[in-house]
């Protein structure tokens, strides 16, 4: 069986959606975040956003996200939460909520990572919400799968890491720092930098990216996709 064959075209500037500092996403595909401040940088990403955000959660889990500790990104209520029974159902909604093109971001909190043919079906999902989304004279859908640790889901656009870092001031302050990895992307080289945000909201990338990313999770290296 022969597949399509897809060309890399520039996407247009509506087609990305500002990530932090210069760094950016392409709207109509799915993206992974992983790491310990995963829900943080998703965060980032919905308050340079605007419209309803579809958030899709493990029902099973112990752990809920408090729609209230977003107040200081963005505005708690334009969320929209799903819970699902299982990790299929997780997918599925997820799926269904992008190829309707009806919200600009959909984000789904993974337990472990799914292999290439789900991760297929999201981005054939967002494409097909894209060009819904653009008859209607909105934004693209964007996608973004959330996992612990070092992530790994197979095809996806591409793969962040945002860790804490520690101040670099002996002192209190109010500036929060991460480092924040591009562990993968199709057209992009791995590259790492500090991250810091300070309490007036201002995002500063430090200096140039590092040379030592985070490595991928064993065996990703030679995944397709």
């Amino acid at each position: 069986m022969s597949l399509p064959i897809h060309t890399q075209t520039a996407p247009r500037p509506q087609d990305l959606q500002p990530l932090v500092g210069d760094l950016t996403l392409r709207r109509g595909r799915v993206h992974e975040l992983c790491g310990p401040s995963r829900v943080m940088l998703a965060a980032l990403v919905m308050a340079k956003c605007t419209g309803p955000v579809v958030w899709i959660r493990p029902g099973w889990g112990a752990e809920r996200l408090n729609a209230a500790g977003l107040q200081r990104l963005a505005d708690p209520a334009r969320l929209i939460f799903a819970a699902a029974d299982r990790e299929e159902g997780l997918l599925s909604a997820t799926e269904e909520a992008l190829r309707s093109g009806a919200v600009p971001l959909v984000v789904a909190e993974l337990v472990t990572p799914p292999g290439l043919t789900p991760i297929r079906r999201l981005h054939l999902a967002a494409e097909a919400g894209a060009e819904v989304a653009r008859r209607d004279g909105a934004r693209a859908p964007l996608g973004l799968i959330l996992l612990p640790g070092a992530g790994g889901a197979q095809g996806v656009e591409s793969r962040w890491q945002m860790t804490p870092a520690p101040s670099r001031s002996l002192l209190w302050s109010d500036e929060e720092w991460w480092r924040l990895a591009r562990l993968r992307a199709r057209l992009l080289p791995p590259a790492a930098w500090q991250f810091r945000r300070r309490k007036d909201g201002a995002e500063v990338l430090e200096g140039r990216p590092l040379a030592d990313p985070p490595a991928d999770p064993p065996g990703a290296a030679h995944r397709p996709g």
